[in-house]
């Protein structure tokens, strides 16, 4: 019954092959835009799950205090009040995984006749841990680097690329900070832009104990800004909070009732916060391309209503020989539904390939996803169902007597 259905609707729809197309034109716009829209939206969701992993995980970020000069609040961090030995306090809580503490500054590299500059971070070795930062080439420094104050370096490929053209010639070569040599002995694998704006792969990292002696020793020659700390799991991520705080204001014997010189925050609910953000994008996105699925929707109703009464006297006489207000009903359904999948399969190969271009034009991420067609043809379906009721019905409700005499 089904099958001699869609053959009585593909007739049908074959005697107007012009009007069918123009019909199925609004449909094929719809889930065309819904595939797009789909496509750019996960693109952009994958691009910030990316970017989120590439900060590490469960992470905590503790910064020195901003000190008041002139009545005026400083940045955090610009205080000198975190030190490594607070980093090795923190370190022996349970619910911490690794500590990185970090002194910061900005230098200028110099390899024969060319330079940059570039932020240069002095930490331990757990910082690649923490960060989840893998090598391209070489290998990092050692706790024995961070014991002798060793004049080492592992750089970001933006730094190699813009000091020595490649990134494979990066490794073994020796550059100058401040006037003096380091050896690169590692090449950090690309993690791109943070949530921030900032490259990532444009830093060099040092010892913590070379940057606070003979890079930055005005700042920092005993203390840190920054103390990056890896919880165990997200759920200890509160109570280690608490812990670090305690921790800190002991040992920087801060009054009960002071301002802390320094702050923790949680790295996670900016992750989080991000992560719904992308999710959020998707949903409007697609709720947008729907839109133009509906219009076509209402197309379809629109050149469906007129078919039934251009078609009145032939639904007469189908009724005057036997067929029910059923098979009638039927007809017209499988009408709809047949333009709403013609549209919906031009409609999938259009979307696809306006992905593949904004990915080659554009250079956006975009991904093409199974599930995405599926959405898109699921709802072309039900619309095209939806709007297709009130003609098909009105068709089934013909007297025979009436259509009969029409035309």
């Amino acid at each position: 019954m089904t099958a001699l259905l869609l053959r009585q609707a593909w007739r049908a729809l074959g005697a107007y092959r012009l009007r069918a197309a123009l019909t199925m034109l609004g449909m094929v716009i719809g889930v065309a835009s819904v595939v797009l829209m789909l496509a750019i939206g996960q693109g952009v969701q994958t691009t910030v799950n990316e970017t989120i992993a590439s900060m590490g995980t469960n992470l905590l970020v503790v910064q020195s205090g901003a000190p008041t000069r002139s009545g005026l609040r400083m940045p955090a961090g610009e205080a000198a009040t975190l030190t490594l030995e607070d980093a090795a306090a923190i370190a022996q809580f349970s619910q911490v995984q690794a500590v990185a503490p970090i002194a910061q500054g900005m230098a200028q590299l110099v390899f024969g006749g060319k330079n940059w500059n570039s932020p240069v971070l002095g930490t331990t070795p757990a910082y690649f841990q923490v960060q989840d930062w893998g090598l391209k080439h070489g290998g990092y420094f050692t706790d024995a680097d961070v014991k002798r104050a060793t004049q080492v370096a592992v750089i970001g490929q933006t730094v190699a690329t813009n000091l020595f053209g490649s990134d494979t010639l990066a490794v073994g070569q020796t550059i100058r900070l401040k006037g003096h040599p380091y050896t690169v002995i590692g090449l950090l694998a690309r993690k791109g832009q943070s949530l921030d704006g900032r490259d990532q792969d444009d830093q060099v990292v040092v010892p913590v104990s070379t940057a606070q002696r003979k890079l930055f020793a005005e700042k920092f020659d005993t203390a840190v800004r920054v103390i990056l700390v890896q919880v165990k799991s997200t759920a200890a991520i509160k109570t280690a909070e608490a812990q670090i705080k305690s921790l800190l204001r002991q040992r920087h014997k801060i009054a009960a009732g002071a301002e802390d010189d320094f702050s923790v925050n949680d790295l996670t609910q900016l992750t989080q916060a991000a992560s719904r953000s992308s999710q959020a994008l998707v949903v409007l996105l697609a709720a947008i391309a729907s839109i133009s699925m509906i219009v076509g929707g209402i197309g379809i109703m629109n050149i469906m209503l007129v078919s039934v009464t251009e078609r009145a006297r032939e639904i007469g006489l189908r009724m005057a020989i036997g067929a029910t207000p059923a098979q009638i009903l039927g007809q017209f359904l499988a009408e709809a539904l047949l333009l709403a999948l013609g549209g919906c399969v031009v409609g999938l190969a259009l979307g696809a390939l306006g992905a593949v271009a904004v990915a080659q034009l554009a250079g956006y991420t975009v991904v093409l996803s199974a599930g995405a067609g599926l959405i898109a043809a699921v709802i072309a379906g039900a619309v095209s169902l939806f709007f297709g009721i009130w003609p098909a019905n009105k068709a089934a409700r013909l007297r025979p007597a009436d259509a009969l005499r029409q035309l």
